[in-house]
């Protein structure tokens, strides 16, 4: 209790003095791009890579290249979860973007000083940036299909990231960041996203390759989060106190109007599923060479007010744990979403399906996911609201015995986003219907709710939980239950913002028959400092 109160005493220190670390006020926001989904600045996936290209130098003089036209302002659509907005820092802390600082207008940021430093040795400039995040989080939660469950528990979770950047002229990029994220009082066994002593999460190099008229190729070869799309497949999981790392190889093609990112990688620690907790709990984390995780993810960009994504991903561990859908697989989909403004309104679409095969376990692989978001903002009413609708579809057995597993594969999502804050469930053998309201009271707040109707796609196969385990027996009904969402958040500035959210879900018959327990709940608190 004693190192619970001291934590408790270090979060209400984060909220009265973080505030005041902003040394300036916030001037009014700048007016929102000309179309604008989002009611909340929040981190768009869409725009978390930073677009902008340097000319190749060259000691003797050559004609001028051509201009390529100005930028389009990207459309903004809705983030998988309704987030604070931060500024200059994203989702990943290697595309932040400070290039804004210091400008007329700009609002201070608390940090900024570290940002963008330059000098110069052996006749080369260098741009040094260094920053990072302090994070606590408060939870409290009962019944959920967790290992050493049903149960319940108060816990509390503190994270640390760091990061140092340093460029080398147009050439050369070194980036390493660092993590201590710790567990503190919880009663059930501590789960894989939860901790990772003072290791290293992100550690890489960039080689700038060439330029092109409107672009540029670059070969990265270190340990490194990824985040691809809606982060419905592909997540690096700022929502686990730990975040996902692989450690491999990408190809990084940034033009106009298009992206392409090829990639071959190994996961590294537990958050990715693929390492046990504890066998790195003393030392540094070490890729797990049994599993490569690789692909090709290809954005277009150059749709009035749209987004096309294509991709391919392989997953091929090679030695799969039975009751999981791992083995070897490959992933092939897309997804496309897309803005109708009309008048004071806004219209936002995303639809995204994938096909899945190759084998697992000796079986051969047929699965598959679709899904589909429609919302609805009101931009000029009071407290700007938007509602949405969401449907999902991820397959599972539907014949345990014709040699073929059709249960599909989540990979590494977003799941917290998508199947219920109450961290139950994961998309695989799943049915979700969905619908969302979200308001913002003041430029610096919002609030959410949404309620699910959770069922099984197939009464042949079982529930999954957030981890990919297998929970209950097949042939039990499909009804897994339903959940209510309440969260919010208050952002004082880019530096600091406080979250908070309550989550209820009440079990269907399918758990109640397999795996009875009383009605599961999660409520947080959650500080966040950048610097």
């Amino acid at each position: 209790m004693d190192c619970r109160h001291q934590r408790w005493t270090l979060t209400v220190l984060l909220l009265l003095v973080a505030p005041a670390a902003a040394q300036e006020p916030t001037p009014t926001e700048p007016a929102p791009p000309p179309v604008d989904a989002s009611a909340v600045d929040s981190q768009s996936i869409e725009n978390s890579a930073s677009e902008s290209t340097t000319a190749a130098s060259s000691p003797a003089p050559k004609p001028a290249k051509p201009k390529p036209p100005a930028k389009k302002t990207p459309p903004q659509f809705p983030s998988p979860k309704v987030l604070p907005p931060t500024g200059p820092y994203k989702a990943l802390y290697f595309d932040n973007d400070f290039s804004n600082v210091g400008k007329p207008g700009e609002p201070y940021i608390f940090g900024e000083e570290l940002k963008g430093l330059t000098f110069e040795l052996f006749d080369t400039e260098f741009v040094f940036s260094t920053g990072g995040e302090l994070r606590h989080r408060f939870m409290s939660q009962d019944n959920r299909l967790q290992p050493g469950g049903p149960d319940n528990s108060d816990y509390e979770l503190w994270r640390w990231r760091h990061y140092v950047d340093l460029k080398a002229g147009d050439s050369l990029r070194f980036y390493v960041e660092g993590i201590e994220a710790e567990c503190f009082g919880a009663e059930l066994p501590i789960q894989q996203i939860d901790v990772n002593q003072w290791d290293l999460l992100n550690v890489f190099v960039d080689v700038h390759l060439f330029d092109t008229d409107t672009g540029s190729h670059t070969l990265r070869y270190g340990r490194q989060e990824l985040l691809f799309g809606r982060q419905r497949l592909v997540s690096p999981l700022d929502w686990s106190n730990t975040r996902r790392n692989f450690e491999g190889l990408r190809y990084l093609v940034k033009e106009q109007d298009w992206r392409l990112d090829l990639f071959a990688t190994n996961p590294v620690n537990s958050a990715t599923g693929y390492q046990p907790i504890a066998k790195y709990d003393n030392k540094f984390d070490q890729p797990n060479r049994d599993v490569w995780f690789s692909g090709a993810y290809w954005t277009y960009t150059a749709l009035p007010n749209a987004n096309l994504d294509v991709y391919w991903l392989w997953l091929n561990n090679k030695k799969p744990v039975a009751g999981r859908a791992d083995g070897r697989r490959h992933t092939i989909g897309s997804r496309y979403a897309w803005l109708v403004p009309v008048e004071t309104r806004v219209w936002d679409f995303d639809v995204e399906g994938a096909y899945q095969f190759g084998d697992d376990d000796g079986e051969r692989v047929n699965a598959g996911f679709i899904t589909g978001i429609a919302g609805h903002t009101w931009k000029k009413a009071p407290w700007t609201p938007r509602l949405s609708g969401l449907a999902y579809f991820g397959s599972g057995d539907v014949d345990r015995s014709d040699g073929q597993t059709n249960t599909f594969d989540v990979l590494f999502p977003l799941g917290h986003a998508y199947w219920a804050l109450s961290d139950n469930l994961s998309g695989q053998n799943l049915i979700d219907l969905c619908a969302q309201l979200d308001v913002r009271p003041t430029d610096k707040s919002a609030l959410v709710a949404a309620y699910h109707s959770f069922h099984l796609a197939s009464d042949d196969d079982v529930v999954y939980n957030v981890a990919g385990g297998p929970v209950g027996t097949p042939n039990n009904g499909t009804d897994v239950g339903d959940a209510l969402d309440l969260y919010g958040y208050y952002s004082f500035n880019a530096n600091f913002d406080l979250q908070a959210g309550y989550s209820w879900f009440w079990y269907g018959s399918f758990i109640e028959r397999t795996t009875p327990r009383g009605d599961a709940s999660q409520f947080y608190v959650q500080t966040s400092f950048r610097y």
